[in-house]
Protein backbone atom coordinates (compact mmCIF):
# COMPACT_ATOMS: atom_id res chain seq x y z
CA UNK A 1 0.00 0.00 0.00
CA UNK A 2 3.32 2.12 0.81
CA UNK A 3 4.64 1.53 -2.75
CA UNK A 4 1.20 2.20 -4.07
CA UNK A 5 0.04 5.56 -3.24
CA UNK A 6 4.14 6.76 -3.23
CA UNK A 7 4.04 5.55 -7.18
CA UNK A 8 0.70 7.72 -7.80
CA UNK A 9 0.64 11.16 -6.72
CA UNK A 10 -3.02 11.53 -6.92
CA UNK A 11 -3.72 9.07 -4.63
CA UNK A 12 -3.41 8.97 -0.82
CA UNK A 13 -2.39 6.05 2.18
CA UNK A 14 -4.43 6.42 5.20
CA UNK A 15 -5.56 4.74 8.23
CA UNK A 16 -8.71 4.96 9.73
CA UNK A 17 -9.33 3.96 13.23
CA UNK A 18 -12.07 5.03 16.04
CA UNK A 19 -11.45 5.88 20.13
CA UNK A 20 -12.67 7.24 23.11
CA UNK A 21 -12.17 9.88 25.60
CA UNK A 22 -12.98 8.85 28.52
CA UNK A 23 -14.31 12.02 31.19
CA UNK A 24 -12.81 9.56 34.03
CA UNK A 25 -10.32 7.76 33.45
CA UNK A 26 -6.80 8.52 33.28
CA UNK A 27 -4.87 7.27 30.33
CA UNK A 28 -1.77 5.71 31.45
CA UNK A 29 -0.99 3.26 28.29
CA UNK A 30 -0.11 0.37 30.15
CA UNK A 31 -0.90 -0.45 34.36
CA UNK A 32 1.41 -2.96 36.75
CA UNK A 33 -0.46 -3.81 39.79
CA UNK A 34 -1.75 -6.48 42.37
CA UNK A 35 -4.44 -8.57 41.24
CA UNK A 36 -7.91 -7.42 42.07
CA UNK A 37 -6.29 -3.98 42.45
CA UNK A 38 -8.63 -1.25 39.89
CA UNK A 39 -7.44 2.05 39.13
CA UNK A 40 -8.88 5.02 40.17
CA UNK A 41 -11.60 6.93 38.32
CA UNK A 42 -13.73 9.88 39.10
CA UNK A 43 -17.28 9.59 38.76
CA UNK A 44 -19.92 12.29 37.69
CA UNK A 45 -21.82 14.61 39.48
CA UNK A 46 -25.46 13.66 39.49
CA UNK A 47 -25.70 17.84 37.65
CA UNK A 48 -23.38 16.87 35.22
CA UNK A 49 -25.11 15.65 31.93
CA UNK A 50 -22.06 15.09 29.69
CA UNK A 51 -21.40 11.83 28.74
CA UNK A 52 -18.90 9.90 30.51
CA UNK A 53 -16.82 9.49 27.07
CA UNK A 54 -16.76 10.83 23.72
CA UNK A 55 -16.41 8.82 20.35
CA UNK A 56 -14.21 9.73 17.72
CA UNK A 57 -13.12 8.92 14.32
CA UNK A 58 -9.96 9.64 13.36
CA UNK A 59 -8.32 9.32 9.51
CA UNK A 60 -4.03 10.05 9.61
CA UNK A 61 -2.85 10.68 6.33
CA UNK A 62 1.25 10.24 6.91
CA UNK A 63 1.39 11.70 3.15
CA UNK A 64 0.03 14.64 3.44
CA UNK A 65 0.94 14.83 7.11
CA UNK A 66 -2.26 15.02 8.58
CA UNK A 67 -5.11 13.80 10.50
CA UNK A 68 -8.53 14.11 10.26
CA UNK A 69 -11.03 13.37 13.00
CA UNK A 70 -14.61 13.73 13.86
CA UNK A 71 -16.28 13.52 16.71
CA UNK A 72 -19.92 11.46 17.32
CA UNK A 73 -22.97 11.77 19.21
CA UNK A 74 -23.20 8.30 19.94
CA UNK A 75 -20.50 5.44 19.15
CA UNK A 76 -19.10 4.20 16.32
CA UNK A 77 -21.65 1.98 14.01
CA UNK A 78 -21.51 1.23 10.78
CA UNK A 79 -24.12 3.87 9.24
CA UNK A 80 -21.23 6.68 11.02
CA UNK A 81 -18.33 5.15 9.57
CA UNK A 82 -19.97 5.87 6.08
CA UNK A 83 -21.01 9.35 6.87
CA UNK A 84 -17.20 9.67 8.06
CA UNK A 85 -15.45 7.95 4.88
CA UNK A 86 -17.78 10.16 2.70
CA UNK A 87 -16.89 13.76 4.50
CA UNK A 88 -13.27 12.37 4.72
CA UNK A 89 -13.44 11.28 0.41
CA UNK A 90 -15.22 15.05 -0.28
CA UNK A 91 -11.92 16.31 1.20
CA UNK A 92 -9.74 14.21 -0.42
CA UNK A 93 -11.57 15.06 -3.41
CA UNK A 94 -10.72 18.92 -2.66
CA UNK A 95 -7.02 18.08 -2.53
CA UNK A 96 -7.03 16.55 -6.12
CA UNK A 97 -6.43 13.24 -5.13
CA UNK A 98 -8.39 10.33 -6.85
CA UNK A 99 -7.99 7.02 -4.58
CA UNK A 100 -7.61 6.30 -0.46
CA UNK A 101 -5.79 3.49 0.60
CA UNK A 102 -7.55 2.90 3.37
CA UNK A 103 -6.49 0.46 6.35
CA UNK A 104 -8.34 -0.55 9.01
CA UNK A 105 -8.85 -2.90 12.01
CA UNK A 106 -11.58 -5.50 11.94
CA UNK A 107 -13.99 -3.68 13.97
CA UNK A 108 -18.06 -4.80 12.95
CA UNK A 109 -18.11 -1.24 11.64
CA UNK A 110 -16.15 -1.33 9.14
CA UNK A 111 -16.71 -4.87 7.38
CA UNK A 112 -20.39 -4.70 8.18
CA UNK A 113 -22.27 -5.37 4.85
CA UNK A 114 -23.62 -1.69 4.78
CA UNK A 115 -20.13 -0.43 4.88
CA UNK A 116 -18.79 -2.89 1.92
CA UNK A 117 -22.03 -2.33 0.13
CA UNK A 118 -21.51 1.38 0.10
CA UNK A 119 -17.81 0.98 -0.91
CA UNK A 120 -18.73 -0.95 -3.89
CA UNK A 121 -21.42 1.03 -5.13
CA UNK A 122 -19.27 4.56 -4.30
CA UNK A 123 -16.43 3.01 -6.13
CA UNK A 124 -18.71 2.39 -8.89
CA UNK A 125 -20.28 6.01 -9.19
CA UNK A 126 -16.70 6.89 -9.09
CA UNK A 127 -15.87 4.65 -12.72
CA UNK A 128 -18.98 5.91 -14.44
CA UNK A 129 -18.57 9.43 -13.50
CA UNK A 130 -14.93 9.58 -13.42
CA UNK A 131 -15.12 12.00 -10.61
CA UNK A 132 -14.45 11.31 -6.66
CA UNK A 133 -12.18 9.52 -4.68
CA UNK A 134 -12.32 5.75 -5.01
CA UNK A 135 -11.91 3.59 -2.24
CA UNK A 136 -8.90 0.47 -1.73
CA UNK A 137 -9.75 -1.03 1.56
CA UNK A 138 -7.46 -3.17 3.19
CA UNK A 139 -8.04 -4.96 6.64
CA UNK A 140 -5.51 -5.54 9.23
CA UNK A 141 -4.89 -9.16 10.56
CA UNK A 142 -7.13 -9.55 13.66
CA UNK A 143 -6.07 -8.41 17.40
CA UNK A 144 -3.14 -6.34 15.43
CA UNK A 145 -3.40 -2.69 16.89
CA UNK A 146 0.02 -2.28 17.08
CA UNK A 147 0.20 -2.11 12.93
CA UNK A 148 -2.19 0.96 12.82
CA UNK A 149 0.07 4.19 13.06
CA UNK A 150 -2.88 5.62 14.40
CA UNK A 151 -2.65 4.02 17.57
CA UNK A 152 -0.21 6.19 19.16
CA UNK A 153 -0.86 9.37 18.29
CA UNK A 154 -4.36 8.24 19.78
CA UNK A 155 -2.44 7.35 23.22
CA UNK A 156 0.03 10.20 23.18
CA UNK A 157 -3.00 13.11 22.34
CA UNK A 158 -5.09 11.42 25.95
CA UNK A 159 -1.99 11.83 27.78
CA UNK A 160 -1.88 15.28 26.93
CA UNK A 161 -5.05 16.10 26.37
CA UNK A 162 -5.86 14.85 30.33
CA UNK A 163 -6.03 16.48 33.51
CA UNK A 164 -5.78 14.54 36.73
CA UNK A 165 -6.72 17.44 39.10
CA UNK A 166 -10.66 17.35 37.68
CA UNK A 167 -13.31 16.67 35.75
CA UNK A 168 -13.06 18.03 32.23
CA UNK A 169 -16.36 18.84 30.03
CA UNK A 170 -17.25 17.51 27.09
CA UNK A 171 -16.85 20.70 25.06
CA UNK A 172 -13.33 20.92 26.85
CA UNK A 173 -12.38 17.49 25.36
CA UNK A 174 -13.38 18.80 22.15
CA UNK A 175 -11.60 21.20 22.16
CA UNK A 176 -8.19 20.02 23.57
CA UNK A 177 -8.09 17.37 21.19
CA UNK A 178 -8.92 19.43 18.61
CA UNK A 179 -6.39 21.72 19.49
CA UNK A 180 -3.66 19.25 19.89
CA UNK A 181 -4.05 17.81 16.69
CA UNK A 182 -4.38 21.28 14.87
CA UNK A 183 -7.49 20.81 13.12
CA UNK A 184 -11.22 22.41 13.62
CA UNK A 185 -13.79 21.65 16.03
CA UNK A 186 -16.41 20.14 13.15
CA UNK A 187 -20.11 19.35 14.02
CA UNK A 188 -20.00 15.72 15.43
CA UNK A 189 -21.39 12.76 13.30
CA UNK A 190 -24.73 11.80 14.56
CA UNK A 191 -25.40 7.98 15.36
CA UNK A 192 -28.95 7.25 13.91
CA UNK A 193 -31.63 5.88 15.39
CA UNK A 194 -32.61 2.45 15.80
CA UNK A 195 -35.88 3.18 13.33
CA UNK A 196 -33.84 5.19 10.72
CA UNK A 197 -32.70 3.81 7.31
CA UNK A 198 -29.19 3.08 8.13
CA UNK A 199 -28.68 0.24 10.05
CA UNK A 200 -25.92 -0.44 12.52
Amino acid sequence: MILLSKSHPDWVLGYLDQTWWSRLTQTLGYSWGEKGLQMESMTLPKEDTDPKALACYGLYLPDLDDLWLRFVNGRPVSAVTIDFLDWALKCLEAKNKTALLLVWDNATWHKSKLVSTWIKDHNLTIKKSGKGVRVISCLLPVKSPWLNPIEPKWLHAKRSVSEPARLLAAEEINQRVCDYFGCDWLEPLVQPKPNSKKVP
